[in-house]
C-alpha cells in the first residue's frame, strides 16, 4: 500500500511546482516522507530510498550520496 501511496505522491510533484521545490530542496529521505505525510501520503524515507532508480511519469527518484561532517 505504501508503495502506492508513494507512486501517487511523485506524480502529484509531477503537477505541484511548489511541492517539487520542496521536495528538492529537502535533505534526507525521512524529510521528503514528512512532506508526503503532511500532504496526506504514507511512505517511509527508507522505501523511498529503495525505489531509487526507478520512474513514475516524468519523475525519476535519485538517491544523492552526501558525504557526512567529520571532525
Amino acid at each position: 500500500m505504501s508503495l502506492d501511496q508513494l507512486r501517487r505522491f511523485l506524480k502529484k510533484m509531477q503537477s505541484d511546482a511548489s511541492l517539487k521545490d520542496e521536495v528538492l530542496s529537502s535533505s534526507t529521505a525521512d524529510d521528503v516522507a514528512l512532506i508526503a505525510l503532511r500532504r496526506g501520503y504514507e511512505f517511509s524515507g527508507d522505501e523511498l530510498l529503495r525505489f531509487s532508480g526507478k520512474k513514475v511519469g516524468r519523475v525519476t527518484v535519485q538517491k544523492n550520496d552526501v558525504p557526512g561532517e567529520y571532525n
